[in-house]
């Protein structure tokens, strides 16, 4: 038998999308080492990224109008939500998909074959796990605890949540910047997380710890060590040409994670659809995932991931202060969205008539050499 679509990962994406498949009557067979994996990473997004078929009992927590700081407190006219992991998970049900574990040793345009000796074979082969490290990516990394709302309510100041917080903390290393981020996850407790946005290479998960520590404890917040942790590390763009050709990559390793920030999640799930719909009408997949647009749009934010990584540590906060004044929908464009390439256009334009010269001097040399 040959079933409509093969997905290789059972990660968010990989899931969201066998998911959407088995609802729109496809036939999926969908692989995974371990697929009764249960996830534990928290999982953020605007409230607007989100498909309109994701109910609304996956979602933990809500931020309205969070704040973000460079040198100066901005507010940001989006609301922000924490997904609630687990039943994301229940919710993204794989229906009659048949699931296969086992190790992928080749993947091709028409199946693939287990390390096991099976051979599955699919009209569509969809390769949806994740980015592997290479020394050659930047990469974003973080260190965060949970703590209880009285806690993180010390740090907040009045502010829903914290989206990003440049204000260096008490000890910073001067070398690659981050950023306290800080939001509910439910249940009454909040994840305060450190983070380096982009590096090559990334800030290391203790000197991340240590810097939260030393934040905390300038703002009187001292930790015991017994709060849960979490941790993060993963590339931000997919190596060129690692999918092989034939195969639809998906998710963050078919470029559906924002170079510049990281999210990917919300952007997978909303082109779950286009890719079931594309496999029913016999089209093209890949040419309805990638529109010419969306890869323009692509192509300019990862000038942005280029013109981040260019920042001395002394010009970042700036950096941000200027990009959380621009008009919301500008900001927006930078954030969010895959199709918007004149909003794109707009605010980075904007963005770099504003920052100071010197800013815009590295900038420039980055887009002309990144």
């Amino acid at each position: 038998m040959i079933a409509d679509i093969l997905v290789a990962g059972l990660g968010p994406a990989g899931r969201a999308l066998a998911h959407r498949a088995t609802v729109a009557g496809l036939s999926v067979v969908a692989i995974d080492k371990n697929p009764k994996r249960a996830w534990t990473a928290t999982y953020g997004a605007w409230l607007d990224e989100l498909p309109p078929w994701l109910p609304g009992a996956t979602i933990a927590a809500r931020a309205p109008q969070p704040v973000a700081w460079g040198h100066r407190r901005h507010t940001i006219d989006r609301t922000y939500v924490v997904l609630d992991t687990p039943a994301l998970q229940r919710h993204l049900s794989l229906g009659n998909a048949t699931v296969v574990q086992g190790s992928i040793e080749q993947l091709d345009p028409g199946g693939t074959r287990l390390a096991s000796g099976e051979h599955l074979r699919a009209r569509l082969v969809v390769d949806a796990r994740g980015i592997p490290r290479s020394p050659r990516s930047a990469e974003q990394t973080a260190y965060g605890v949970l703590v209880p709302a009285a806690t993180a309510r010390i740090l907040l100041d009045g502010a829903s949540a914290l989206f990003m917080d440049w204000r260096a903390p008490r000890r910073s290393g001067g070398v690659t910047p981050s950023f306290l981020y800080a939001v509910p996850v439910g249940g009454g407790r909040w994840l305060l997380e450190e983070t380096c946005l982009a590096g090559r290479p990334a800030l290391g998960i203790g000197e991340l710890r240590q810097r939260l520590h030393d934040r905390l404890a300038g703002r009187g917040i001292d930790l015991d060590g017994t709060e849960p942790t979490e941790t993060v590390r993963f590339p931000l763009r997919p190596p060129r040409g690692f999918v092989p050709a034939g195969v639809l990559g998906f998710g963050a390793r078919g470029g559906l994670g924002h170079p510049a920030t990281g999210y990917s999640v919300a952007a997978s799930m909303r082109a779950a659809d286009a890719v079931a719909a594309a496999v029913l009408q016999r089209s093209d997949p890949a040419r309805a995932l990638h529109s010419w647009r969306s890869r323009a749009v692509s192509a300019l934010r990862a000038k942005g991931l280029a013109s981040l990584l260019a920042l001395p540590p002394s010009e970042v906060a700036g950096f941000f202060d200027v990009f959380f004044e621009l008009p919301p929908a500008q900001q927006r464009a930078y954030l969010s969205g895959r199709e918007d390439l004149a909003g794109l256009t707009a605010a980075m334009t904007a963005l770099f008539a504003r920052v100071p010269s010197s800013t815009r001097a590295r900038l420039a040399r980055s887009v002309l050499t990144g």
